[in-house]
């Protein structure tokens, strides 16, 4: 198993466990979706794949269908991605992706954060370095042989093929993301869900306690309604 094996593995029980800041979460992404590529799945593939995590996290076919219209009204708000840098106690490094309607609100708020926590938030680049970019679809398992998937797909970016109890893991670098989503829906494997995520490049062990002090400013953090993800390098 490789690294992105092992850092899903420890944050499968910890991402979103609450369903209000998932379904939070994905509203944002199927705002971003439509406004920058249309309300239509059938053309717009990043849309395709936010309805399949949205399926995928148990949201009501409602709700997905109101997020749709609400983001097609061009009076409703206009997110933007915004990705903030910088470093906990201890030397941790800290990636936070927001999706923001008021970029001052979040600045404020993400400094505040690191502030009160004895962090210091950095200046663009100064940690994203650290982390690689990649991509991830989760497919089912049903009449497919993961040596041979892995073979296959290996010409089309992809660097790790898994299985855990949810199915079968496809890991390759972000930018290999619209070639791997086309063979996947050309040969007709259901893409259960995808998505994105920053896996460190090294990571660092502490004490329990630097440990704890480091994770009151993960919790701050993640707790904020415009942070999208948070990842960092603590062991």
């Amino acid at each position: 198993m490789g690294r992105a094996f092992e850092f899903r593995k420890a944050r499968k029980m910890k991402r979103w466990s609450a369903m209000a800041k998932t379904f939070t979460r994905i509203g944002k992404d199927i705002a971003m979706s439509v406004r920058d590529g249309g309300s239509n799945p059938e053309t717009n593939s990043r849309l395709r794949a936010v309805i399949q995590n949205a399926k995928a996290a148990n949201m009501p076919k409602d709700n997905i269908e109101r997020a749709i219209k609400r983001a097609s009204d061009k009076s409703t708000e206009n997110y933007k991605e915004v990705l903030f840098e910088g470093y906990a106690p201890h030397g941790i490094a800290i990636l936070v992706e927001t999706a923001t309607d008021n970029n001052n609100r979040t600045v404020a708020n993400i400094r505040s954060y690191f502030n009160k926590c004895n962090g210091n938030l950095g200046t663009s680049g100064s940690v994203e370095f650290m982390f690689d970019h990649t991509c991830n679809f989760r497919i089912s398992p049903d009449g497919l042989d993961v040596e041979e998937l892995e073979l296959e797909f290996i010409d089309h970016g992809v660097d790790e093929v898994f299985v855990d109890d949810d199915g079968i893991l496809l890991y390759a670098p972000f930018e290999n993301f619209g070639a791997i989503q086309k063979e996947l829906e050309q040969r007709d494997i259901p893409i259960l869900s995808s998505g994105f995520e920053r896996i460190p490049t090294t990571t660092k062990s502490l004490s329990p306690e630097q440990t704890e002090e480091v994770e009151k400013l993960l919790e701050k953090i993640e707790e904020d309604d415009d942070v999208q993800n948070v990842y960092h390098t603590m062991v």
